[in-house]
């Protein structure tokens, strides 16, 4: 699996990311955001977490203009895959790629603190290694995490199977629970919670290894 993971000015997971990735067996490219293009060949895109240009105008606002980002539209038009976290699922919502958008938490606070996930759907390259309504705990650490669309759209996400995680304790009010959400042709996903940051055992927790390890799979299988 041939990885790439895009660095904004403010992200503070790449690096996770790019280990989370390592560690499934991926190799890694590290992609600046003014590079124009991304490489040839690559399977999956990540967009990490962090605070892109320092979250001015809007959480990923900045950022979905960046230069690197329209290679990432392309990409992901063609069919690609692609992985938004925490501030990279702002970026994704803000280029349109995924719908809805990310408001502040209901709470008015922000929030860093291991969750609940309930697997919503085990028919993603993204969650095929869980069980359908599997509990597992991911951490999150996020301001503006409150996912937010129309109740048509939230139907429509229903209907399509495309909620990938819900919250089982909902921490921000996002709109249905939801924690994860997947593109129309279950390539792309974008969730709030942190999987990089569960891959280990020195990080209190291995619930994100599955992720990585069902994306894996999925290319070699292909």
């Amino acid at each position: 699996m041939k990885a790439a993971v895009i660095v904004f000015p403010g992200s503070n997971c790449d690096r996770d990311l790019a280990v989370a990735f390592e560690r499934a067996g991926a190799d890694v490219t590290m992609v600046w955001h003014k590079d124009t293009h991304l490489p040839e060949g690559l399977d999956i895109v990540g967009v990490p977490g962090g605070f892109s240009f320092g979250d001015y105008l809007r959480c990923g606002a900045i950022a979905a203009q960046s230069p690197i980002t329209k290679s990432l539209i392309r990409h992901t038009e063609r069919g690609g895959y692609a992985l938004g976290i925490c501030n990279g699922f702002q970026v994704l919502t803000e280029t349109g790629i995924l719908p809805g958008a990310l408001m502040r938490n209901a709470n008015l606070k922000f929030i860093c603190k291991p969750v609940g996930l309930k697997i919503a759907s085990t028919e993603t390259p993204f969650t095929s290694g869980y069980d359908l309504g599997q509990e597992i705990t991911v951490p999150v650490a996020h301001h503006d995490g409150n996912y937010t669309v129309t109740d048509e759209k939230l139907a429509q996400l229903r209907d399509e199977g495309r909620i990938a995680f819900t919250y089982t304790d909902n921490p921000n009010g996002s709109t249905g629970d939801i924690a994860g959400v997947i593109s129309k042709n279950h390539r792309v996903l974008g969730m709030m919670p942190h999987p990089e940051r569960c891959v280990d055992e020195l990080h209190g927790g291995t619930d994100g290894q599955a992720m990585f390890r069902s994306l894996l799979d999925s290319f070699v299988t292909a």
